[in-house]
């Protein structure tokens, strides 16, 4: 949407400078002379102040329509990226996302949830590149999710159900990291295609990486689903990289697991994830120069797991 914000903006630039040059032009003569006609004057100066009055028109109009781009890529992005607090299926998820592009709302991370059959499923992910073509591909990941993750029995099908889906638009050099997450009874089901690792933040704070990661969608992954048991009070930080790879001015990389540690320590959600950005930007010392989506999962009831020998379990 930036792209579009700042396509308005040139071209409203150019139609004030346009009116401006010519009234230049038409008081040329006045000014360059010293015999002109009072009648060509007077004519000159209506002319000038009817340019003028246009070009005004013309940025008013203009303007109206940046808003109305503006207010268009809010709604995309509430649409895309809705904004969450609150319990779904016995897990408590709260989300934010963050901009890095100025006057934008929406950039090439994503995440998105959904209550289905199977249980809670969430998504998180990053779109390579940015500008529209990668908001196109993001708008198309969230919607292929929302429309698999109800009928894909597991999470390796609907990674290779969005791998497919997405695969026959993309360039030869695009595609989407993603990690998907399945919300069950005293666990969490995890697929990694590409990611990076979900962090748990209980007793311990430590990364839940998977044995084998797989490529991003797009690239034919082949996925593994793994298990994660739950304890009481766990909770399950997803995100994207702006968070790990953002560097202070002497490049000294966002200490993100201690800083991590520090702020999941809040007992309410959205509390912790404010903390974590406040401390994010007090580190890199300026504004977010990647996007950046964060995603707290915290089960609400923990009870024993089903055995299933059939995926990998951790502790």
């Amino acid at each position: 949407m930036s792209g579009v914000s700042g396509d308005l903006r040139k071209l409203s630039e150019a139609r004030l400078l346009a009116p401006s040059a010519i009234c230049v032009l038409i008081a040329a003569p006045a000014l360059l002379l010293d015999r002109i006609p009072s009648a060509v004057t007077l004519t000159q100066l209506l002319l000038g102040c009817g340019l003028t009055v246009h070009a005004v028109r013309q940025r008013d109009r203009l303007l109206d329509q940046l808003a109305e781009v503006r207010e268009v890529a809010r709604i995309t992005q509430e649409a895309i990226v809705r904004p969450l607090s609150r319990n779904l299926a016995g897990t408590h998820v709260s989300t934010r996302y963050h901009c890095a592009v100025r006057e934008s709302a929406l950039g090439g991370d994503l995440y998105d949830v959904a209550v289905t059959p199977f249980g809670l499923r969430v998504l998180v992910g990053d779109v390579r590149g940015h500008g529209l073509e990668a908001i196109r591909l993001t708008a198309e990941t969230v919607a292929g999710f929302r429309e698999l993750a109800h009928t894909a029995c597991d999470l390796t099908d609907l990674a290779t159900g969005l791998d497919e889906r997405l695969a026959p638009d993309l360039g030869p050099e695009d595609f989407v990291t993603a990690l998907l997450a399945e919300f069950a009874p005293g666990e969490v089901r995890l697929v990694n295609c590409g990611h990076p690792a979900p962090l748990r933040s209980g007793r311990r704070v430590e990364l839940l990486e998977p044995a084998v990661t797989a490529l991003p969608l797009g690239l034919r992954p082949d996925p593994l689903q793994y298990r994660v048991r739950l304890q009481p009070g766990d909770r399950l930080l997803l995100y994207t990289d702006g968070l790990t790879e953002a560097r202070a001015p002497d490049g000294t990389l966002f200490p993100f697991l201690t800083e991590a540690a520090h702020a999941l320590g809040d007992p309410l959600p959205d509390e912790a994830l404010d903390t974590l950005y406040t401390r994010l930007l007090a580190h890199t010392g300026t504004a977010l120069t990647d996007d950046l989506a964060l995603i707290l999962c915290q089960p609400t009831h923990i009870t024993t797991p089903s055995p299933n020998p059939a995926h990998q379990s951790t502790p």
